[in-house]
């Protein structure tokens, strides 16, 4: 890639959700067609790139593919792959982004930019993460693609990006178990829930709702009639957690000795 395309490339990649807004608010050319019309590849390329320059993303991407078609064995027909991939992104086009940028993969897995490939994939599934109350397939796939990322190329910029996403991404998937659990509690289903909390104490320790967790299972292991289970799960977040409320509120149900607690 030449530098200023290159230069574009890990711009967007580090500022992620901000340039797909500003894209979206600039591309109104989405639906011009694209007619076939032999072009000699630096044209068609410096098209496709003046399109995406103006905010055209979705032409630009149909600009680019039509770069490759015309001209299969041009090394422009690399560059264009990924440009193809990168407008897809900032139109919003996560599956053809996904397609795209895997067949390059696919066709040249050494390549200079194959790291920026990877993260663009990563990045399509993370922007794609729904609140808690949803499915969460995705944020599994945005998880298995952002370690990808950092498992092949732990030294690169790309890598210490995907890093700080799964820190998002783990919360996201414990926030999901979590509710899942209280859902059970809720049905007096205190075996089911107490997997699921340990699901998230165990998958997800470092994140925001381990506290609450170690709570809950405190809570659930008292309406088993566990007390001893209950104690050392309330002293584990007594040692991790001192002064939090969740643990506070454990010591009250030791405390008491409750052995028929409801969840609060």
């Amino acid at each position: 890639m030449t530098r200023s395309i290159q230069a574009k490339i890990s711009r967007a990649a580090l500022l992620g959700a901000a340039i797909v807004t500003t894209a979206a608010c600039g591309g109104g050319a989405a639906n011009e067609d694209v007619a076939y019309v032999a072009r000699d590849v630096e044209t068609l390329y410096a098209e496709a790139q003046r399109r995406l320059d103006q905010g055209n993303t979705q032409l630009a991407a149909a600009l680019f593919d039509e770069v490759e078609r015309q001209h299969p064995y041009s090394p422009w027909a690399r560059r264009a792959q990924l440009m193809s991939a990168f407008s897809y992104y900032i139109s919003r086009d996560y599956n053809k982004s996904i397609s795209n940028a895997q067949r390059f993969l696919s066709i040249h897995p050494g390549n200079k930019d194959a790291p920026y490939a990877y993260y663009l994939i990563a990045l399509c599934y993370y922007e794609q993460i729904s609140d808690v109350n949803r499915d969460q397939s995705i944020t599994e796939q945005a998880q298995t693609a952002l370690r990808e990322v950092n498992r092949r190329f732990p030294q690169s910029e790309y890598a210490a990006d995907a890093r700080l996403k799964l820190d998002l991404v783990n919360d996201h998937l414990a926030g999901k178990e979590m509710e899942i659990g209280r859902f059970y509690q809720r049905s007096g289903r205190w075996l089911a829930a107490q997997l699921r909390f340990r699901n998230v104490v165990d998958q997800f320790d470092t994140t925001s709702h381990t506290p609450e967790a170690l709570y809950r299972l405190t809570e659930s292991s008292l309406a088993l009639g566990l007390r001893e289970e209950a104690v050392k799960y309330a002293a584990v977040l007594g040692a991790n957690y001192p002064g939090n409320e969740w643990y506070e509120k454990s010591f009250e149900l030791i405390e008491d000795h409750a052995s028929d607690v409801t969840p609060s």
